[in-house]
């Protein structure tokens, strides 16, 4: 997103954050309100260039977006998406992206108050795991010619009952509504907001043999050390990984064994 949408987004999060905060507002169901709301701007393209014309007057647009919402949704989601397109947007369609990733972190944000984060975070890189390495799996959850139900209908007999909510939930509206990108880099996406709510970076670990908790405990202290910032560890076991460990950080790949990467570390922290 360019400076303006950037700034209108910034402003969005703070919003949400505030909504979310209330004990009488509801987050996973403000998640499925945003969710549905930005299927209809996503789908009606007309709407949402006239809800981000620049000409226009932002309180008229809020009374425009009350008027279509305010008996479609609850007050509260109503409120929030008035107040958006108030705001300036570089594009029409950053204000669906916004929408989006708001109705995420309303879900991430459900799952972190009754303690669940850490799961669902777990769960999401569990099910890319799983999509990567069965190839029929991902044919059927990517297969354009497939219906939406059909798909959310497989996910149900995938998920149901063996992950959370607001895990089937994301997953459920990534692969039903994908809007151009892929399931992989929408999962990904998915992690990043995830570890955002606790204000920490992702490593993916991929180790040739499970690491003992002491040395998850060392490797994860060693990378906040290293970058700043808490770190989530996503743990994947790869026997094909000789040396004993690849880790990445964003972009950033560090190979090399736990030894050598701490010891290294260690010298840096030193230095």
């Amino acid at each position: 997103m360019n400076g303006a949408s950037r700034e209108a987004l910034a402003a969005a999060r703070e919003r949400l954050d505030a909504l979310t905060d209330s004990t009488s507002v509801n987050a996973g169901s403000l998640a499925d309100e945003l969710a549905a709301v930005t299927a209809l701007l996503d789908r009606e393209v007309s709407l949402r260039r006239v809800l981000t014309d620049p000409a226009q007057a932002g309180e008229a647009k809020a009374a425009l977006a009350q008027r279509l919402l305010g008996s479609q949704v609850s007050g509260p989601a109503a409120d929030l998406v008035s107040g958006m397109v108030r705001s300036r947007w570089s594009q029409s369609r950053d204000l669906v992206d916004a929408l989006e990733e708001l109705a995420s972190t309303a879900d991430l944000t459900a799952a972190q108050k009754t303690g669940a984060l850490d799961d669902v975070e777990d769960e999401l890189f569990r099910f890319g795991r799983i999509v990567s390495s069965n190839t029929e799996l991902r044919a059927a959850l990517t297969n354009r010619s497939a219906t939406a139900s059909a798909k959310g209908e497989l996910l149900r007999s995938l998920l149901g009952g063996r992950a959370n909510a607001a895990t089937e939930r994301l997953v459920t509206r990534l692969v039903t509504a994908p809007r151009g990108r892929s399931l992989e880099s929408g999962l990904e996406s998915l992690s990043k907001l995830a570890a955002d709510r606790r204000d920490r970076m992702v490593a993916v670990v991929t180790s040739a043999v499970p690491l003992s908790d002491q040395q998850k405990q060392r490797l994860g202290d060693a990378l906040a050390k290293l970058y700043g910032r808490r770190m989530h560890l996503n743990l994947d076991v790869d026997p094909a990984v000789v040396g004993g460990i690849r880790v990445q950080v964003g972009d950033e790949v560090i190979n090399g064994s736990l030894a050598d990467r701490l010891e290294d570390a260690s010298r840096r922290l030193a230095g």
